[in-house]
């Protein structure tokens, strides 16, 4: 087995140990004006209509690790009339737009459960996008006293 020569395992260490540097992203943070921004993106710049749908999250949230959400829509979900997807977006996680996920007539009830992190105290909006084209929405507030997703990666 053949060594290498100091001066090359020096250079090598440290071009790792930049190219690792160069790899550390700090969140961006969302801002009210970025999730506006991402649920145009969604929407294509339709109007989205307050109703048809539900957002269910705690008011208070003691830890923002592991936050209890649900989502669901007015909807009879028939091949006619049905929810194609469901969005969730944040004011201030390191991105706007938590979820995504899409739907079909055959999903049989329109609504989604999970466990999201949650960076601060924020306001959160749940979007559905019906088989016609309309988008519709609910919001909640959320008080946060132990945040996440600020975790410093150095």
């Amino acid at each position: 087995m053949e060594r290498t020569p100091l001066s090359l395992a020096t250079t090598r260490r440290l071009f790792l140990a930049g190219a690792g540097a160069l790899l550390v992203v700090r969140p961006a943070g969302a801002t009210p004006e970025t999730m506006a921004a991402a649920i145009r993106q969604v929407t294509g710049g339709k109007p989205v209509t307050p109703g048809k749908v539900k957002l269910t999250i705690p008011p208070l949230v003691e830890n923002g690790n592991a936050v209890a959400v649900t989502i669901s829509a007015d909807s009879p979900m028939t091949e006619k009339d049905h929810v194609t997807a469901i969005h969730l977006f944040t004011q201030k996680n390191p991105l706007p737009n938590v979820i995504g996920i899409r739907l079909g007539a055959r999903a049989g009830k329109a609504e989604v459960s999970t466990r999201i992190r949650l960076a601060d105290t924020q306001q959160l909006t749940a979007l559905c996008e019906m088989s016609d084209g309309t988008f519709w929405s609910d919001t909640a507030d959320v008080i946060l006293t132990l945040s996440a997703c600020l975790e410093d990666p150095v």
